[in-house]
């Protein structure tokens, strides 16, 4: 069983979107979720690859200036560990990482599934555990202080 981090960071850029990062082979593999994770097993979430980020960043809070790249404030919106049992790094290279959260408000067995030949396309899907729940509803850290981020949220 490998146990390593992970943080979700609710990021208020251009629009709204939430960055996952997860702890292995020596930083934060990252992708951005537009829609945030979900907590009902039909719902498939886009989740873009982005560039890795330095193991620092899992506690990073704060404003992004104007004129950086992914400027706009930045909030953890969970974070704890997540295991799996095989080396998530050669999981994401074969293109599927099934792993389990612990979080705060994240609990339960994802997937990360790579769509065939795109590649920053993955999916994050929730497993059919006793976590899920197609009822639930994804709420926002921040509140929204713009029309732009507020039509974001629906």
């Amino acid at each position: 069983m490998v146990r390593k981090r992970f943080v979700i960071h609710e990021h208020h850029a251009t629009r709204l979107h939430f960055d996952l990062r997860l702890e292995m082979a020596g930083v934060l593999r990252s992708w951005a979720v537009p829609k945030g994770p979900s907590f009902d097993p039909a719902d498939k979430r886009l989740a873009v690859a982005v560039p890795d980020h330095s193991l620092g960043y899992i506690d990073f809070e704060g404003t992004l200036p104007e004129g950086t790249y992914g400027a706009g404030e930045v909030r953890v919106w969970d974070n704890g560990h997540y295991e799996t049992k095989a080396n998530p790094a050669k999981q994401v290279e074969k293109g599927k990482l099934v792993f389990t959260f612990f979080g705060l408000k994240v609990r339960g067995e994802f997937a990360l599934v790579k769509m065939s030949s795109q590649d920053k396309n993955w999916l994050l899907i929730k497993a059919d555990d006793e976590f899920a729940d197609p009822d639930w509803k994804l709420e926002t850290v921040l509140p929204p202080k713009s029309p732009r981020a507020r039509s974001a949220r629906k």
